[in-house]
């Protein structure tokens, strides 16, 4: 690539007598020359150029033994109309491979346990009610991702029939890629025949089963060149094809992955909501990550996710949604659990992971939290610019508690407030500037009440958005 954009360069110079050019047209040669080569060596580049679907999407992902009461393919394509007028664009299965059986935790397994990269899951149904679903998916405008767990497998995969495709300890004997990981053994990628072979399989799915893409477990721990070997043979077979990485970390975004996960953001989540950490943490976390990634870097929203208890259950049904606020307001792509929609509140992860544990579609005692969610995605549809990457926090009198953040362009602003303190508290946004912000209505909230912007008067947990056009004079 250097070197044909070197030739064309170089073919143009000839055609100029450098010696009748002045100094200053010179230098501007020169650095139209040297604009054409780094921007063919990859220099300063930043990440993959992602589909538009991914940019605006929202992700919903799917447990399908928990997700429905039979648990199986037929139980999701039955809610897909459900999910669409929630305003799911990307539906994420998780692993939907038959489970080992051999040294399985559990009365079912780990769905991570799998047994036959090329197969289904029975208990799921077959194939072809797989295929059904990505149709009716495709149908309303949503694309299928599926879970690819590709660092290990279950001690029974058919592969097992290769040995020199797994890690082995000193004495030769096959291993965990983790010694807690007791169900599962570790694939070795120094093998170029493993590798032929998993892209083979991945490349079966998209034109097999029609899916859009892959979130990839545990990606951090399988080689970056692997991913990129997977990609780039992906993207021939399709090119809107987009790879999620289950990692955090800004060297897989470059040739390899789509999007990742903001897993610093959901750990900070964690300590201010669980462990009563100051809320101006989440800025901290958010602009530490800005720094760490490229500029254009995608990354997953999420406070709710298969390996953790709800977040009902760990933050109170109104903790979790100001959680759930913020990750649909904030920039990247924003990603709800099956069951997040009602406050579902049955037990999740580990160990409940390896039993059947169906969601509860309709709780005891919840607000609307499916009108809600609604409101909430249908808002950052409405308006690119709650999915753009312009976030600017915004300094309040009582950061100990309330996070204030201004998403922005050239036509209107949102200002959102959260509170994440479980008390009534009161703060006063600073910094100057015109507050004539109208309140964003949402079904079965609350119009705020009380003092009038910049002063916030503001119950446990709440939050509120609000709006207006750009022509007004902006927050300094």
């Amino acid at each position: 690539m250097r070197a044909t954009a070197l030739s064309i360069a170089m073919h143009s110079m000839k055609k100029i007598i450098w010696r009748q050019l002045g100094w200053a047209e010179r230098t501007t040669l020169l650095s139209i020359l040297l604009g054409v080569l780094i921007a063919s060596s990859g220099v300063g580049q930043t990440t993959n150029g992602s589909p538009q679907w991914l940019r605006d999407g929202v992700v919903y992902e799917v447990f399908p033994r928990q997700f429905s009461h039979d648990g199986n393919f037929q139980g999701v394509t039955a809610r897909l109309d459900e999910l669409k007028k929630l305003g799911v664009t990307i539906l994420w299965l998780m692993p939907i491979h038959p489970i080992g059986e051999k040294m399985r935790k559990g009365t079912y397994g780990s769905p991570y346990a799998v047994r036959d990269y090329y197969a289904v899951n029975p208990d799921y149904g077959t194939k072809e009610d797989l295929k059904h679903l990505v149709s009716e998916a495709h149908r309303r405008d949503v694309k299928v991702i599926l879970d690819m767990v590709l660092l290990h497998t279950a001690w029974d995969n058919v592969l097992m029939e290769h040995p020199d495709f797994y890690k082995h300890d000193a004495s030769g004997k096959i291993v965990p890629p983790v010694p807690e990981w007791s169900d599962v053994a570790g694939l070795n990628y120094d093998n170029a025949e493993l590798r032929r072979y998993m892209i083979a399989m991945l490349k079966h799915w998209v034109t097999d089963a029609g899916v859009d893409g892959f979130r990839c477990d545990t990606a951090s721990m399988v080689p970056t060149s692997f991913w990129e070997e997977a990609r780039s043979a992906l993207k021939a077979v399709n090119p809107d094809i987009i790879m999620l990485a289950e990692a955090d970390k800004p060297a897989l975004l470059t040739n390899a992955f789509d999007i990742d996960y903001a897993w610093p953001l959901l750990n900070t989540v964690q300590n201010v909501l669980g462990n009563s950490a100051p809320a101006s943490e989440l800025q901290r976390t958010w602009e530490s990550d800005r720094q760490r990634y490229p500029s254009g870097a995608l990354r997953l929203n999420m406070s709710d996710n298969h390996d953790q208890a709800r977040a009902v259950a760990r933050f109170g049904v109104r903790g979790a949604l100001a959680a759930s606020v913020m990750m649909l307001t904030l920039d990247g792509v924003p990603m709800l659990y099956n069951g997040m929609e009602v406050g579902d509140a049955t037990e999740s992860g580990d160990p409940s992971l390896f039993e059947r544990a169906p969601i509860l579609w309709q709780p005891k005692d919840r607000p609307p939290l499916r009108h809600i969610y609604r409101d909430l995605i249908r808002l950052r549809m409405a308006h690119p610019v709650l999915r753009s990457g312009n976030v600017k926090w915004l300094p309040n009198s009582n950061s100990e508690n309330v996070v204030t953040f201004l998403r922005a362009d050239e036509k209107e602003e949102f200002l959102v407030v959260i509170n994440f303190s479980n008390r009534s508290v009161t703060a006063k946004l600073e910094g100057g500037g015109s507050y004539k912000y109208s309140a964003v209505k949402f079904d079965g909230v609350k119009p705020p009440s009380g003092a009038s912007l910049p002063e916030l008067q503001l119950n446990g947990f709440e939050w509120r958005i609000y709006s207006r056009e750009r022509s007004t004079a902006s927050v300094n």
